[in-house]
């Protein structure tokens, strides 16, 4: 990587030409208003509010998301539908809420957009992608989402509904097994242009209804007034949760006071709680704390629990979640845990795994040295205390020792401990302690040095022993680990970094005066680091550099200009809360006091527009030109423009399952859309997604779709639907087109790299870099034996977390006509590391790293949302065997074969297509298939498999499962008590000759 004084030897760095100046800062102001002013469109965004099925329509309203079991309210206007193509004897069934969607521009009143925008044919597109359940031993692990096209509706009453304030409208779907849900509005492409946006739909399980009908917190009394002492000078803290699972967030820190913030929508909006805990206080003498205090200090947040820490004390709070489980186990009160123990931190674990989440605490008092392992599984919460047998301190061979933080990597059922020992007189030392969970195994992974290193100006130092060292001694305060890329970072007055938990690098330009208090963790590369006294510092994963945020000379251009255009989200006096990451983008949660008023806000932290000022106004040059100057700023990326190519259609690699529902057609003339006819697009998702649900049976359908058997009997018919909705006389004044119903399996890529890649044994991805270099950055080299070759002075270079286990090649084409380089990327697992398991268990993480040389931090592009850093990609890779993927009986051709070979074939007396009968008197020859519910592909299955009978009875109502001795006996050639219930040729069996091995090619049984 290239530093400011570190740049590799080639022509000048050009230079942009603006206009004259002053001074850079106005340059930097003059810059930015020539960008906004070249602007041919209008800011508009997207506006979404939940609303209750029975409020759809009314002005103003925004409910909350708790209510989790669909609703039966659709199903009489189904039975009307009598020339449709759905079948009215099927049940019918509705959600809860629906979707409002309106848009906003320039302070202009969103009602006239709206009805202006639906005149020019604007469209919302909505998609609702539902995140897969923790617990995946009960629910299916898949990435579904739903897209939808909003309709266009109003409900309020006057003389001319063409003109009334209308919105639009979309089902809000409810899968089981999921409660956390993204919402991605887009447009259709016509009217206004508006640019995509996400929003997160949550179902809070913390809240209920009293009495009265009124929704209440469970976990404690909703306030009304966001006082400015809870706020105003408070430390800020770190934001806890598992990510990408918690529905709801919580943050604590309010001094003095039982006080939290909690959010469903990751702080769109937000309720400030009391929270309904005893606050008592457990003095003893193993407990040594010196006073008592009412403020929350840890909180942390799981899929169904939350997790606070009040002075030693730990409770637990578990949500009602009906989706989540069989029965509710929602907590009637706080439950505290650890009762007899003195905590004095909660550590949070970012990531499930095994179908649990996890927690630990760290103690002092009586069990310094150990942590309390915390497991949360639908709901239920149990602690272990490591590790099981002799303390950290014993094992490490000091007398006392303080465990100050942990760090569990789920992966390898392992804890990083982070201890501070005592060694008689001598002062305190650190070291990182590794200790496995499953082998309760400890070792003793490194020494951190007493003191911090001497760079000597040096961007990083490699921590050798060898090194001189300055005269401030290292306060370690946590450990981080990506997961993904397997890098760990050690931080306190210092940051250091490693790869195998062995070798560190001293990242020397994070100042040894300052301290870290806190990490927000993108786990796509970046990381944002919180000192002690509040500065914000970046820094790029696998880098070296560390760059500072707040406050800089960047910070200083840009709340400049947001005060002079009068922004709502920036005031001259503010209080950062909490500093998180959510979609790869740095948000902070900020307390703003504006003429004695308060208002606590959520705001994006430009990063990109921070580095780029305080790169123009560190690097510039003013040149006498005439009469007058002329400012140039250097321009340090290395390459001018960077685009990817030859990206493959998506799904195969992110296993996306996508279906698609449109609103059924209102035959009124306006085209508006009505109570009933939203109704009826309700109960059409509804029944989209149960058909998705009852597709994940054991064997196939003779069509590999999940909406086949909906519209099997009447596409026939589909030229009679539509010669009645030409002519207006459809059922219930609605037409329902079949082919606005369907899964789709050729999605195509959307220029850049998908959020996640599953590679199965032996799988391929590929995609291809185009970089155009900055001036003249090609040479000739003569090799040995060759003529001369053309090299170009822009690298890529390919970083795998684990090459083990996944290789890259990268081949490069020099395009001298266009003074760019083509770097084209294969990725490609090894088929080492993988376990046969069901899809979506089990799998491995890992990463690739793609960097372009010398851009880390110097490269941005311009769009119409602001600049983008570009020549760091970063790509989670999961290996095995991925979600979406299946083994499927094959019924149809299991009966074609068998009426071919037996020459006859008897149903059961009672057909049943989904449950068809062999009899036991012929030769039964199975046959399967593997199916790929993401793509659309179904083959043969090829391999070999192990048939049970593992369970059976008189009737079908009397079925039930053998136990593991009728199991063998039923089915084991090697069974002596004449209870073999089948038998067949295949002479190939187990390792113990136990069971028969069958192929496709067995004589059948």
């Amino acid at each position: 990587m290239c530093g400011p004084a570190m740049f590799p030897a080639g022509p000048p760095w050009p230079r942009v030409r603006v206009v004259q100046v002053l001074w850079a800062l106005l340059a930097v102001l003059l810059a930015s208003w020539r960008l906004w002013a070249i602007k041919d469109f209008q800011e508009c965004t997207w506006q979404v509010v939940l609303n209750e099925f029975k409020r759809v329509g009314e002005s103003g309203v925004s409910d909350s998301f708790f209510e989790q079991e669909p609703v039966d309210t659709v199903s009489s206007l189904f039975h009307m539908l009598v020339d449709s193509p759905i079948d009215p004897s099927e049940k019918y069934l509705g959600f809860p809420y629906y979707l409002k969607i309106n848009y906003s521009c320039e302070e202009k009143p969103s009602e006239d957009l709206v009805r202006m925008g639906h005149l020019t044919g604007l469209k919302p597109l909505v998609l609702v992608t539902f995140q897969s359940p923790v617990n995946f031993y009960r629910w299916k692990i898949e990435q579904l989402q739903i897209q939808m096209e909003a309709a266009f509706r109003s409900k309020e009453p006057c003389m001319a509904e063409e003109v009334c304030s209308m919105s639009w409208y979309t089902p809000m779907p409810i899968k089981k097994g999921s409660v956390v849900m993204r919402v991605d509005i887009s447009s259709n492409g016509l009217g206004t242009f508006i640019p995509d946006k996400r929003f997160q739909m949550n179902i809070n399980g913390f809240l209920k209804r009293d009495r009265d009908n009124n929704i209440q917190f469970t976990v404690g009394e909703k306030l009304f007034n966001l006082m400015p002492q809870y706020f105003v000078g408070v430390s800020s803290r770190p934001l806890w949760h598992t990510v990408d699972q918690s529905p709801v967030l919580i943050l604590g820190g309010i001094p003095n006071e039982k006080y939290v913030l909690m959010t469903d929508t990751s702080f769109k909006d937000f309720s400030l709680v009391e929270l309904s805990i005893d606050s008592c206080w457990v003095g003893s003498f193993y407990c040594p704390h010196s006073g008592f205090t009412a403020t929350i200090y840890d909180t942390i947040a799981t899929e169904s629990t939350l997790f606070i820490r009040q002075n030693q004390l730990v409770y637990y709070f578990t949500g009602t979640y009906t989706t989540l489980y069989e029965r509710n186990r929602g907590s009637g009160s706080w439950v505290r845990v650890l009762a007899s123990e003195c905590i004095k931190k909660l550590c949070p674990v970012y990531f499930h795994s095994n179908g649990s989440e996890y927690i630990m605490a760290l103690t002092t008092g009586k069990h310094e040295g150990y942590v309390h392992f915390g497991t949360i599984r639908d709901g239920q919460v149990s602690f272990e205390m490591l590790p099981r047998q002799w303390s950290v301190c014993e094992q490490i061979g000091v007398t006392t020792c303080s465990i100050i933080w942990s760090e569990y990597i789920a992966g390898e059922y392992t804890l990083l401990l982070l201890v501070e020992s005592g060694y008689g007189n001598a002062s305190k030392r650190f070291q990182v302690v590794s200790y496995n969970t499953a082998s309760d195994d400890l070792e003793l992974l490194y020494h951190i040095p007493e003191f911090i290193p001497e760079a000597r100006g040096l961007e990083f130092l490699m921590i050798l022993g060898t090194e001189s060292y300055t005269s401030t001694a290292m306060a370690p305060k946590g450990i981080f680990c990506n997961p993904y890329n397997n890098l760990i970072f050690i931080w306190g007055n210092f940051l250091l970094q490693s790869s195998n938990k062995e070798n560190f690098i001293y990242l020397a330009d994070f100042p040894k005066e300052l301290s870290i208090k806190y990490m927000a963790r993108s786990f796509h590369g970046a990381v944002a680091i919180v000192t002690e006294t509040e500065e914000i510092w970046y820094l790029l994963e696998g880098s070296y550099r560390v760059y500072q945020l707040f406050p800089s000379k960047g910070w200083q251009v840009h709340i400049s200009l947001k005060l002079m255009q009068q922004s709502s989200l920036y005031a001259s006096n503010e209080t950062m809360l909490t500093l998180f990451y959510e979609d790869s983008k740095l948000y902070q949660l900020v307390y703003l006091m504006n003429n004695q008023k308060g208002q606590l806000v959520k705001r994006l932290v430009p990063v990109e527009q921070l580095l780029m000022y305080q790169q123009h106004t560190s690097h510039y040059d003013l040149e006498r030109k005439g009469g007058y100057l002329m400012l140039s700023f250097i321009d340090f990326c290395p390459f001018s423009v960077m685009r990817l190519r030859s990206l493959p259609r998506p799904q195969r690699y992110t296993r996306q399952e996508r279906y698609r529902a449109r609103p059924p057609r209102v035959l009124e003339r306006s085209g508006f859309h009505n109570e009933n006819s939203l109704a009826i697009y309700q109960g059409l998702v509804y029944y989209l997604l149960w058909l998705h649900s009852v597709y994940d049976k054991p064997y196939a359908d003779p069509v590999h779709d999940p909406t086949w058997r909906w519209w099997a009997n009447n596409k026939q018919d589909q030229d009679y639907y539509f010669f009645l909705a030409s002519n207006w006389r459809s059922a219930g004044g609605v037409s329902i087109e079949m082919d606005s119903y369907e899964k789709i399996y050729n999605l195509e890529s959307a220029y850049e790299l998908p959020e996640r890649i599953f590679l199965d044994k032996g799988t391929e991805y590929s995609f291809a870099i185009f970089l155009s270099a900055q001036g003249r950055s090609f040479r000739t080299q003569a090799e040995l034996g060759t003529a001369f070759q053309l090299h170009s002075q822009v690298d890529v270079g390919v970083v795998l977390a684990d090459p083990g286990c996944i290789e890259a090649s990268v081949k490069q084409e020099v395009l001298i006509n266009r003074n760019s380089v083509l770097f084209s990327i294969t990725l490609k697992d090894k088929k080492l590391c993988y376990d046969q398991g069901i899809s979506g268990h089990h799998l491995m993480e890992t990463s690739m790293t793609v960097n372009v040389v010398g851009s880390s931090g110097l490269c941005f592009q311009e769009t119409h949302l602001g600049p983008h850093m570009q020549g760091n990609l970063m790509v989670p890779v999961f290996i095995g065997c991925p979600p979406g993927k299946r083994l499927a009986f094959d019924i149809t051709y299991t009966l074609e074969y068998s009426r071919l070979k037996n020459k006859h074939y008897f149903d059961c007396v009672n057909v049943n297509p989904e449950m068809p009968c062999f009899l036991f008197r012929d030769i039964f020859y199975p046959f399967f298939l593997i199916q790929d519910l993401v793509t659309g592909d179904s083959g043969s299955f090829q391999g070999s498999y192990v048939l049970l009978v593992v369970g059976g009875g008189p009737t079908l109502d009397s079925l039930k499962d053998y136990s593991e001795d009728e199991i063998y006996r039923f089915n084991s050639p090697l069974d002596k008590t004449n209870s073999l219930i089948w038998t067949t040729r295949t002479t190939r069996t187990t390792k113990d000759s136990a069971f028969h091995i069958m192929s496709h090619e067995s004589p059948g049984i």
